[in-house]
């Protein structure tokens, strides 16, 4: 069985940066593509950032682009978030989430989640 535990929220001031780490462990990290997303109070979750399995590929929504990095370490079986200038829109519950396939920007094809961890940024 999966599981997937984030780490390294907290609270920061508008402009900050933050590092989210999620650690992996129950499969082999290698065949799974790593997402985040992210749910602000009252709305929907919404996806952040996706990279494929050996780390080549990334994919980013508009709105953390050029802001928001999403590396991964298969020897570790990691994969982070680096939030740089951050706004308080980006405040959220941030989800660390995995699957087989997909690639995807909806929560319906990663069949595996964190629990989450808060990030709030205050202006």
């Amino acid at each position: 069985q999966v599981q997937l535990v984030e780490s390294g929220g907290g609270l920061v001031q508008a402009g900050d940066s933050l590092r989210l780490s999620c650690a992996f462990s129950g499969r082999t990290f290698s065949s799974y593509i790593m997402a985040w997303f992210r749910q602000a109070p009252g709305k929907e979750r919404e996806f952040v950032a996706a990279i494929r399995w050996s780390g080549g590929t990334q994919s980013y929504a508009a709105s953390v682009k050029g802001r928001f990095t999403i590396a991964r370490d298969n020897a570790k079986n990691t994969v982070d978030l680096q939030m740089n200038s951050l706004k308080p829109e980006d405040t959220a519950v941030y989800y660390c989430a995995a699957d087989t396939t997909g690639y995807g920007r909806s929560r319906l094809e990663y069949a595996y989640w964190g629990q989450g961890i808060q990030v709030t940024v205050s202006s």
